[in-house]
């Protein structure tokens, strides 16, 4: 009994030290959001601010329809590529998982070999530009290279072999179910932990972002907000270097 109170003890311990270190870099990121420029630059970013300032946030509201544009993108964009996403990535590895299926050999290759080999970013963009013409669209965003991929595909499909009973589905289809109503009725409400999974992975991805609208996008009022802060620490850092060379 006593050796089980130590236990917890230095297990609430070790939580403890881990979730400070895992806050504390957003509460450095929050008063970094409230320190003058002027002293971040000279002592960097502290815990408590030694100068506070609203600049930030005037800036943020100063653009609040660039950012709230962008805002706006990018959560449509990563709802809609996380929504597809799950849906192809689970009927793809659903068929996978099935045995039986003909030129299963063949599938499986062609996912594998998606794994190792690409067509080069050349290629990639010429296909999606004059062939798919998601140039300056919201597809742009959404179709290249974020859509699904191998890893997902394989993910997936372990998931299927080891944990839904082929008895299961073999039950479903002697009752008379299609293999779409063994998909959606059967499958997809057993597959919670792996669309959750899935869910975070792509979402992260989406949200993240910014190299399609880099490729794929000349108009900025269509970039995301992780192109928008990009843009913006490129001209920062086009005027330090600017800034720089003209006290040099």
């Amino acid at each position: 009994m006593q050796g089980h109170k130590k236990f917890l003890t230095l297990s609430h311990i070790i939580l403890i030290i881990v979730s400070i270190a895992s806050i504390l870099p957003f509460w450095v990121l929050v008063m970094a959001s409230f320190t003058e420029e002027k002293v971040a630059t000279k002592y960097g970013y502290k815990l408590w601010p030694k100068e506070w300032s609203l600049k930030a946030y005037q800036f943020l509201l100063s653009k609040k329809e660039m950012f709230g544009r962008a805002y706006m993108t990018t959560i449509i964009v990563t709802v809609v590529g996380v929504l597809v996403c799950i849906l192809i990535t689970l009927m793809f590895s659903y068929m996978l998982s099935r045995p039986g299926l003909p030129l299963k050999g063949f599938f499986n290759f062609y996912v594998i070999f998606t794994m190792l080999f690409n067509g080069g970013i050349v290629a990639t963009y010429i296909n999606y530009v004059t062939v798919f013409n998601i140039k300056d669209t919201i597809f742009g965003l959404i179709v290249p290279s974020l859509l699904t991929n191998a890893f997902y595909i394989m993910m997936v499909r372990s998931f299927f072999s080891t944990n839904i009973p082929l008895e299961l589905l073999e039950a479903a289809k002697i009752d008379g179910a299609s293999e779409f109503k063994i998909f959606f009725k059967v499958v997809f409400p057993l597959s919670k932990p792996i669309i959750a999974t899935l869910g975070l992975l792509v979402g992260v991805m989406y949200w993240n972002d910014w190299q399609n609208a880099m490729y794929y996008i000349d108009d900025q009022t269509k970039y995301g907000i992780q192109s928008v802060l990009n843009a913006i620490t490129e001209s920062i850092k086009f005027l330090t270097m600017g800034g720089g060379m003209a006290m040099g």
